[in-house]
């Protein structure tokens, strides 16, 4: 049985919430106080995080940044309020995994959180070897989500880690936006398209001499990226 955390202050939402996921076959602990977050999330071992973004205490936010210095990778889907879109950028760069507008579906979130544990095992198939790719002198390990470039050795976010495997699985081939989207975030409604384009400049940083002349991973123009071996 999985286990999630469930930060959220709104105690009307939170009930229905726990009813709902008890009823999926999951085991929920609730938290409604952004200060006891790192406290509770210590004592136990969760394979999901629900954050609301607004808490009284630390805000969900601050609470992914504490968690993700850790280490830790588990899932985190923010629960943010429609006028907080900047907000959802930030917290999906700093390491959340997907995010909810209120109000939502119950039905909806119950899919969001089937897809991250479908997408988790593309990642890491659970297979005893590490799944590690090398190219170049560069080196990305898809178990422990660390990457080797000209730079040294970088901790990766799962995104992060996902990005570059859909690429690397179709090496040579044009992949667009919207198919990144799909298969890394599962769904088409995202803050922006561009926020791609974040995420690909973070790797480039990693991966190439020069971030600016990309020779991996490549922008092709109005259509999406492309990832080539040098001597492939």
């Amino acid at each position: 049985m999985k286990t999630i955390l469930l930060v959220e202050d709104d105690s009307n939402v939170a009930d229905g919430l726990v009813i709902n996921l008890e009823a999926e076959g999951y085991q929920v602990v609730h938290v409604d106080n952004g200060n006891q977050v790192m406290t509770e999330y210590e004592k136990g071992n969760f394979d999901l995080i629900l954050m609301d973004i607004m808490l009284p205490g630390t805000d969900g936010l601050t609470l992914t940044k504490q968690i993700r210095t850790t280490g830790a990778t588990i899932p985190v889907i923010f629960i943010t309020a429609r006028d907080q879109s900047d907000q959802k950028v930030e917290g999906l760069l700093a390491g959340g995994d997907d995010y909810i507008t209120k109000p939502f579906d119950v039905s909806e979130l119950l899919a969001r959180i089937q897809g991250i544990f479908r997408r988790l095992a593309w990642l890491d198939p659970g297979e005893e070897t590490e799944d590690v790719y090398e190219f170049d002198g560069r080196e990305i390990n898809f178990s422990s989500y660390v990457a080797k470039g000209p730079g040294g050795e970088v901790q990766l976010t799962r995104k992060e880690c996902m990005v570059m495997k859909y690429l690397i699985e179709r090496t040579g081939k044009v992949v667009s936006r919207d198919q990144l989207l799909d298969a890394v975030w599962g769904y088409h409604t995202y803050p922006t398209n561009r926020t791609i384009d974040n995420f690909i400049l973070r790797l480039r940083k990693i991966f190439e001499d020069d971030p600016k002349n990309s020779r991996y991973i490549e922008t092709i123009r109005g259509v999406g990226y492309r990832f080539t071996k040098i001597g492939s």
